[in-house]
């Protein structure tokens, strides 16, 4: 508990921007690609974006290029950040965003080095 926490979520306008922050252990995940992952109500979890574990390559879902960026910061000892910013939002962007590690040969899809995930920040967009 508490390896993975994410936060800047809320309720904006259409067109408006959020930027998500997840600060992630870095002991357990430094060496990990990070990624996003969504869950819109009613809908099964979604890829968003992912980063490599030194940041020079990133993947964006087909949804969030153009609109979203992802970034990171290995500077801090204990504790990585993983950032999502977020310009444009629409309502289909409604959703709790999660960040979790991605796999390595595949980062729109979660590794399963590690059961647990972390609480979410919801996203609600409203046009």
């Amino acid at each position: 508990q508490g390896q993975l926490v994410e936060s800047g979520g809320g309720s904006v306008q259409t067109g408006e921007s959020l930027r998500l922050s997840c600060a992630a252990i870095s002991g357990l995940f430094s060496s990990y690609a990070m990624g996003w992952f969504r869950v819109a109500p009613g809908k099964e979890r979604e890829f968003v974006a992912a980063i490599s574990w030194n940041g020079r390559t990133t993947r964006y879902a087909e949804s969030a290029k153009g609109r979203f960026t992802i970034s990171r910061d290995n500077s801090k000892q204990v504790k990585i950040m993983v950032y999502l910013q977020m310009d444009r939002l629409e309502p289909e962007d409604t959703a709790v965003y999660y960040c979790h590690p991605v796999q390595r040969g595949d980062y729109e899809e979660p590794t399963a080095d590690f059961n647990f995930w972390g609480q979410g920040t919801q996203v609600t967009v409203s046009s």
